[in-house]
């Protein structure tokens, strides 16, 4: 039986083949229905084969594989856990811990709750001679940087120091401070082609000012992994590549990896229903372990507060059970191959570099900057990324879809990271302005329990998302009924859900009997009866698609206008 099975072979099949069946399965919708396009612009294929990415590639493909593997900088990655503390006493203890349970990398973001004086300077440049960091400060005057004056062991001093202007430190060889910090520009809103172009582009600026020989030693990237898998896995790999053919340009054909450094992004980050934002930053810490990071932090799930003991101790757990348990990290380059992410990173590379062109051309980064192309290239994307979250055509689990809405928010909020723009943000705020109000807001369910659910539940979930829970009328049976429910009802707003059927008939004898103080609404498209409706006194409609916020916000106001 087993020689049987061992010589039983599986027909392959065309990508047409697939295709035809992939059509038969959508049932009338069209096949270009499983197309995606990306915020770069770029249309995801629902399948990628060999001969596509022959295509695609063509003999460059072992070229870029070799070239991504051979500039990883160092076997597997490294864990970065953040420390915390509000106290000296509390933060080096806190730091202790962190390296007794697998910390590989120091990492402190200067904006501490405690001045930092000559005392825990000395404590903290005695640990950084034996133990490898990363330093987030504000600029070369950051009063953390007076710790470098008290270490006479230049040599033995590994690290990274993350800040937007570069500068050196005298005698310290192996610590980098050239950052081409990306993190700062995908949470302005840069999808992966603008981070990877601008990385380049500030490479070169430090080139430009001192040499490619001086970048090449003190220079690192650090990037902000988001939720996007896949995507993810292909920017990391893509400036791999990118950097080679950077190198080219300064005549080095062979040239030093440059660390990869990355943390799970803060942009998709909620403080509504937070444990959701363990599972990002588990998503995201695989893909920059897949990716080929070289150090990799992850922040606590509930960092947007106040991180606790428990919460520190499970990010840092996120990548000591990757490292540990998962053995991806022994694995060089564990995506290489993969007919979608090599499609995907070259797709990334290309456009990359002609952005990094683009931008050369009209005078560097800096002019870049200054002339404010930058930043209206950054809305642009943020805008449309918001608009996503906003229409749930991307979702927040716990936030714009499969809201809790008796969660709090948290009172406390950590002051370093108040001004990120994070895609929740609008969120947060509906429930804060909800909650306020003290909306009375009821559903009238018309017809039978299975004709009014499903648009029932659909409101029950828009509204969740600010945190308030409609109150339902019931099974009304009759238009009488009904007419009667809305006339007695103590609402500020009520919601029409019924069939459509239903809808038609019912809508037009509320609306001549409805009470002055109630603002009606109904759950559906009626694009034929609409105009007629309004006119009549409907205020409007909720459905799928809709901009939740623009149109709870529109909700607010109208009830604010009916308390007043």
């Amino acid at each position: 039986m087993s020689k049987q099975m061992k010589e039983i072979q599986f027909p392959s099949a065309s990508y047409d083949q697939w295709k035809e069946e992939a059509t038969k399965a959508l049932k009338g919708k069209p096949f270009e229905s499983l197309f995606t396009k990306t915020q770069e612009d770029i249309t995801l294929s629902p399948l990628y084969t060999q001969e596509m990415l022959v295509e695609k590639l063509g003999d460059q493909l072992e070229n870029q594989i070799s070239t991504i593997r051979s500039l990883k900088e160092a076997e597997g990655f490294n864990v970065a856990q953040q420390i915390f503390g509000g106290t000296t006493e509390q933060f080096f203890a806190n730091l202790q811990d962190s390296v007794d349970k697998g910390n590989n990398y120091i990492t402190i973001d200067s904006r501490t709750a405690f001045e930092w004086d000559n005392e825990s300077l000395a404590k903290l440049a005695n640990i950084l001679t034996t133990t490898p960091f990363k330093l987030i400060v504000q600029n070369d005057n950051d009063p953390i940087l007076a710790i470098f004056n008290q270490i006479e062991e230049k040599q033995n001093i590994k690290g990274f120091i993350i800040s937007e202007k570069q500068f050196t430190l005298n005698g310290f060889e192996n610590v980098r401070t050239f950052c081409a910090n990306s993190a700062t520009y995908h949470y302005e809103g840069a999808n992966a082609v603008q981070e990877l172009a601008i990385t380049l582009a500030l490479a070169s600026k430090f080139a430009n000012e001192s040499s490619f020989e001086e970048v090449s030693k003190k220079f690192f990237v650090n990037f902000a992994i988001d939720t996007q898998f896949f995507a993810e896995i292909a920017k990391l790999r893509a400036f791999k590549v990118l950097w080679k053919a950077f190198a080219a340009a300064f005549g080095v054909d062979n040239p030093q990896a440059i660390p990869v450094l990355a943390e799970n992004s803060l942009r998709s980050y909620s403080k509504l229903d937070v444990y959701v934002n363990l599972l990002r930053a588990g998503n995201e810490a695989f893909a920059g372990v897949i990716g080929g990071a070289d150090v990799i932090t992850v922040h606590p799930h509930d960092v947007l507060s106040k991180p606790t003991d428990q919460s520190i101790r499970i990010a840092r757990n996120v990548l000591l059970v990757l490292k540990e348990e998962s053995r991806v990290a022994e694995v060089l380059d564990p995506s290489g191959g993969s007919y979608f992410i090599e499609t995907l990173t070259a797709e990334y590379v290309e456009r990359a570099w002609d952005l990094f062109n683009q931008i050369e051309e009209s005078g560097g980064f800096d002019a870049y900057a200054s002339a404010g192309t930058l930043q209206a290239d950054l809305e642009e994307v943020y805008n449309a990324r918001l608009q996503a979250v906003e229409t749930r055509k991307e979702s927040l689990i716990g936030t714009n879809i499969y809201a809790n809405p008796v969660d709090e928010l948290p009172t406390e909020t950590n002051p370093i990271l108040s001004d990120v723009k994070r895609l929740a943000v609008p969120f947060e705020q509906l429930r804060e302005q909800f909650k306020l109000a003290q909306a009375k807001i009821g559903v009238l369910t018309y017809g039978k329990l299975k004709d009014f659910k499903p648009r029932a539940d659909f409101v029950a979930g828009f509204f969740a998302t600010a945190g308030n829970i409609p109150e339902q009328s019931g099974e009304l049976l009759t238009v009488e009924s009904a007419t009667q429910w809305l006339q007695n009802a103590n609402y500020d707003y009520v919601i029409v859900a019924a069939k459509d059927d239903d809808a038609k008939e019912l809508v037009p004898a509320l609306l001549s009997n409805k009470p002055e103080n109630v603002i009606l609404d109904v759950a559906g498209k009626f694009k034929e009866e609409q105009d007629e409706w309004q006119q009549s006194g409907l205020n409007g409609f909720i459905f799928a698609g809709q901009n939740i916020v623009k149109k709870l916000n529109e909700v607010l106001e109208s009830v604010k206008g009916v308390q007043q």
